[in-house]
């Protein structure tokens, strides 16, 4: 096969195996690993159950694949915080949006149903272990502090503040914005209100 061919055929593969996990994504977050089936991946991607096989050999791999995504994607998220432009506060302003992002709202789903599904792949289990939310807030503090002494936030403890701020977040990625008529996004300074009164 001549090597423009082959670059386009394993670009060709590489999509159709994205496209695959991103249906997976959806579909895993909103039925759990349980209530998932290949055939459902297969229709959501818009492809045959046949072919789905042919890039994945198991709802399990895909899950786990996913999962260290999600893993990874947080990491990512929170370690981009401190190098965002502007002042803390529109450092939290832009991760808080990130967060309430519908793709990350549907790692997060998945994050949460790897913790708490029976049955969860030893290799998603593993990659659970190995994620500490803790690190989240550790890597906010400095930021938040930075945005105290700024005046920019409310005095108080940070960590408490964090602890407070990114539950109600988590709570909102868990409900349905769409049904509700909301768009969370919209709502982000309202949110920063936690950390700033």
């Amino acid at each position: 096969m001549p090597r423009i061919a082959r670059a386009q055929a394993e670009q060709a593969f590489d999509e159709r195996k994205d496209q695959i996990k991103k249906a997976a994504l959806k579909i895993f977050a909103e039925k759990g690993l349980a209530g998932t089936k290949m055939s459902m991946i297969a229709e959501e991607a818009g492809i045959s159950q046949g072919l789905s096989y042919r890039y994945f050999q198991s709802k399990d791999e895909i899950f786990a694949l996913l999962v260290e995504e999600a893993i990874e994607e947080s990491r990512n998220a929170v370690r981009d915080i401190g190098s965002l432009p502007g002042s803390p506060l529109e450092q939290l302003r832009a991760f808080t949006l990130r967060l309430l992002d519908e793709n990350h709202k549907h790692y997060f789903l998945l994050v949460q149903q790897a913790q708490t599904s029976e049955g969860v792949p030893s290799q998603a289990r593993e990659a659970i272990q190995r994620y500490s939310p803790q690190d989240t807030i550790e890597q906010m503090i400095p930021i938040f502090v930075r945005g105290q002494q700024e005046g920019q936030f409310a005095e108080g403890d940070a960590y408490k503040r964090l602890i407070l701020f990114l539950s109600v977040v988590t709570g909102l990625m868990l409900q349905d914005a769409k049904a509700m008529g909301m768009d969370w996004t919209q709502e982000v300074d309202s949110l920063l209100n936690i950390l700033t009164k």
